[in-house]
């Protein structure tokens, strides 16, 4: 046994040969742990797998589009736009004062 890190749903952690995952289901009951790699790539392992592996826990990554691979930049959305809750149902004559 290398580590004694019990898996825990939703942590991420780095194997021996760097790559990043997560433990995306675990059950005490089942002798197999769910993780889902950096790029989107689901395997389950079986718990004597788990715990020959050199592993640490590791911080969610702050990049998010690992597992979307095939994203462009453009389907990120405006990220310069600040929106505001309700602006896209403000009509600008709404803000003229009319006088009759």
């Amino acid at each position: 046994m290398l580590h004694r890190l019990v898996p825990e749903v939703g942590q991420w952690y780095r194997n021996d040969s760097g790559t990043l995952f997560e433990v995306v289901a675990y059950d005490l009951g089942d002798p197999v742990v769910e993780i889902q790699y950096f790029d989107g790539t689901l395997e389950e392992l079986e718990m004597d797998a788990w715990y020959a592996q050199m592993l640490q826990a590791e911080a969610e990554p702050e990049d998010w589009s690992g597992p979307f691979d095939d994203l462009m930049s453009d389907d990120f959305g405006d990220t310069d736009l600040v929106r505001h809750g309700g602006d896209e149902w403000l009509n600008p004559l709404d803000v003229l004062d009319w006088e009759e």
